[in-house]
């Protein structure tokens, strides 16, 4: 049985006591042999609603606590770069980088981090037809001096697309489920189970989100097909300094797990 990739961790690095809490309760899925697990956590939040929120520790703070993580528990680390100039530091520590939605198509980023040995996950922007993201994929996969394309070429050059939802309006998303279908004839794809019940700027100078449908919008997905997911993790989501809104909890998140193998290990061919 291919493994399914689950990416996870709380939405930016509030402290290395907190992200070190997270990593503590996320081993055993780390440890799951059915899952290709990568711990996910942002040293900078580059684009909050508001100039005061929380941001992180920045670059070379956050890459010593992701480094931390990676030698304490041996896990994969994910986390995203907002500036060409991040690709090279960030690859000495991350396994897999990631382009943020805003900036899927900012080519000098998707270049930047093609140049590096590490994956690259492309988010589709809640602005973006999911079809058109095969054109960042190509721009990572052609800097990588790949001139083929398809699925299966992405998945050997390691480059992945994540759906988080399309914007309904202001402040609202929705997931378009054909989306994964769509994208995955090009790349493989990820779900942000999280990030896709966020209402961007509904909180009064911050996200707010509907953590409930979390767990609904994964199963549906499993449902379709997807190659992975992606869930933001806090001990207390109430208390995140970040996206608390639409974080679960990693008891929540297990669960939600589970279900989800049940339900690909059914729709298995």
């Amino acid at each position: 049985m291919k493994k399914m990739i689950l990416i996870a961790g709380p939405c930016v690095i509030e402290s290395k006591e907190l992200v070190f809490k997270v990593a503590n309760e996320l081993k055993s899925l780390a440890q799951d042999e059915r899952i290709d697990f990568y711990f996910k956590s942002s040293f900078d939040k580059a684009n909050r609603t508001s100039i005061s929120s929380f941001r992180g520790p920045g670059l070379d703070e956050g890459l010593k606590i992701l480094q931390a993580v990676k030698d304490e528990f041996n896990m994969k680390i994910l986390t995203d770069i907002h500036e060409s100039t991040q690709a090279t530091p960030v690859a000495q520590v991350a396994d897999m980088m990631q382009i943020p939605a805003f900036l899927c198509r900012q080519t000098d980023l998707l270049v930047a981090a093609a140049k590096t040995k590490a994956q690259v996950n492309i988010k589709k922007g809640q602005f973006l037809n999911p079809a058109d993201i095969k054109y960042s994929v190509k721009k990572v996969l052609e800097t990588r001096g790949v001139k083929d394309e398809g699925f299966e070429v992405a998945l050997k050059n390691g480059v992945f697309v994540t759906e988080r939802g399309a914007s309904f309006g202001y402040g609202n998303l929705v997931v378009d489920m054909r989306s994964l279908v769509i994208m995955r004839e090009f790349a493989p794809v990820i779900f942000d189970a999280t990030h896709s019940v966020q209402m961007p700027g509904a909180a009064g100078g911050k996200s707010g989100g509907k953590s409930e449908f979390i767990e609904p919008l994964a199963r549906a997905a499993a449902a379709v097909g997807v190659d992975g997911f992606f869930f933001e993790t806090h001990v207390n989501p109430c208390e995140a300094l970040c996206d608390g809104p639409n974080q679960l909890t990693p008891a929540r998140l297990k669960a939600s797990v589970e279900q989800i193998l049940k339900i690909q290990e059914s729709i298995k061919e």
